[in-house]
């Protein structure tokens, strides 16, 4: 008898690689803010804190006799117009105030809504709405989109070298002898350190004409491990 021989069947494709393989599966699942992944990941709230991450340093202080908000204010480009420009601080009542760092249009919607929800309550009750009863409110709302938790915090700062800049106040804030010169203070020298620090210290130690690839480098991870966040990375990385 004649023995026919079967096709061979093809191998299967290589798996891809794991960095286009994580890009491959966020796009599946990164349409609204609502669709988590099968790893429990939020991909648009994870996009929205990268964006927060490199706007401006906005940080906050807790004093004695008040509460101090300072808040870097980029002009990126030269021809724009100063009056046009946005602010980083906000008044949304007469005894409260926030600082935004991310996206402007979305700072805009969610302090006019504060702002509506202040006033609303001050129509109704005739009194100034309580600070942590507005933050809730607003919340109450921003958890429709999944992401509507809040904390209290003593000194804490979001933006641009948000790491770096926490890393300060946790060493020099002295809780329960802060007064708000003091935390100006304290806010300058932060500021001072976190705006633009990887230029300042590249102009500090560029030496021009004397640089070698074996300097530059060292230099780089300089810059890099006081400018980034490397709480979470092993000595390999």
């Amino acid at each position: 008898s004649n023995i026919e021989p079967a096709a061979a069947t093809p191998p299967p494709p290589p798996p891809p690689p794991p960095r286009q393989q994580e890009g491959v599966e966020s796009r599946r699942y990164d349409s609204r803010t609502t669709i988590f992944s099968p790893e429990g990941r939020l991909y648009q709230v994870e996009y929205a804190m990268e964006a927060i991450g490199h706007a401006g340093t906005c940080l906050g202080i807790l004093a004695n006799d008040g509460v101090l908000l300072a808040a870097e204010r980029r002009n990126i480009h030269k021809l724009l117009d100063e009056v046009f420009f946005s602010e980083k601080i906000y008044k949304l009542n007469e005894d409260i105030a926030c600082s935004v760092a991310g996206i402007t249009s979305d700072a805009n919607v969610l302090t006019n809504e504060l702002r509506l929800i202040a006033q609303r309550y001050l129509l109704q009750y005739q009194e100034p709405m309580p600070c942590e009863q507005l933050v809730t409110a607003l919340c109450d709302i921003k958890q429709a989109y999944t992401h509507g938790n809040y904390g209290g915090w003593k000194a804490t700062c979001i933006g641009n070298n948000s790491a770096s800049a926490v890393s300060m106040l946790k060493q020099d804030f002295k809780e329960g002898e802060m007064t708000l010169s003091s935390a100006l203070a304290l806010a300058v020298k932060v500021l001072n350190k976190t705006m633009d620090s990887a230029v300042s210290m590249l102009k500090q130690d560029f030496k021009e004409g004397e640089m070698t690839l074996s300097s530059a480098l060292a230099l780089a991870v300089k810059v890099l491990n006081k400018t980034m966040d490397v709480s979470k990375l092993s000595a390999e990385k």
